[in-house]
């Protein structure tokens, strides 16, 4: 509609997945407001369940991105991180059942955070299975975290986007009802 929109409204509405990213770092005081906004993020009762890693090495990257293509069967070579220079790993507290929803909103809040700010992001799934391999125990070890009550929610990579953001979709038909 042509109603005004503020920065929030307009960050909503033009965000776009990007699967195309500059061989190009993303500065850290980037990265560290884009996991601001993360943390800022609404979660069950108040606790605050989820937390965030920030992966920028190369290689460790490119390890994630290995296996996340074996989990999703595709062939040999594919990146399924799209040669983004961050993964920003999303883990949940499995303790209260809750940590789907809780870091749901938080890879929400890093996708808008990491558009407003004139970078691309995109939410690659198979975070939990990644974490459930050899590589996970490495992260976890890394962290210093337990497995046995955290698990992987989605891994939100970021970067510059490469060449013009995709055009957004037709909204589907039929998706809201008024009970007046």
């Amino acid at each position: 509609g042509d109603f005004y929109m503020n920065e929030v409204m307009k960050a909503l509405l033009e965000r776009r997945t990007i699967r195309q990213y500059e061989d190009k770092a993303v500065p850290a005081e980037l990265i560290e407001q884009i996991v601001e906004a993360g943390l800022y993020a609404p979660s069950s009762m108040g606790k605050q369940n989820s937390k965030i890693v920030v992966i920028t090495d190369k290689e460790l990257i490119h390890e994630l991105s290995v296996v996340n293509n074996e989990i999703g069967g595709w062939a040999e070579g594919n990146d399924p991180f799209y040669g983004a220079p961050v993964v920003l790993l999303v883990l949940g507290y499995t303790g209260l059942g809750k940590q789907k929803y809780d870091g749901s909103v938080v890879m929400e809040n890093l996708m808008l955070a990491a558009h407003s700010l004139g970078l691309g992001s995109c939410w690659v799934h198979r975070a939990k299975e990644e974490l459930e391999k050899p590589v996970g125990k490495k992260i976890f070890d890394k962290i210093g975290l337990s497995a046995d009550e955290w698990e992987g929610i989605g891994n939100c990579i970021i970067g510059y986007p490469k060449g013009e953001a995709p055009k957004a979709a037709a909204r589907k038909e039929d998706r809201v009802y008024h009970i007046d």
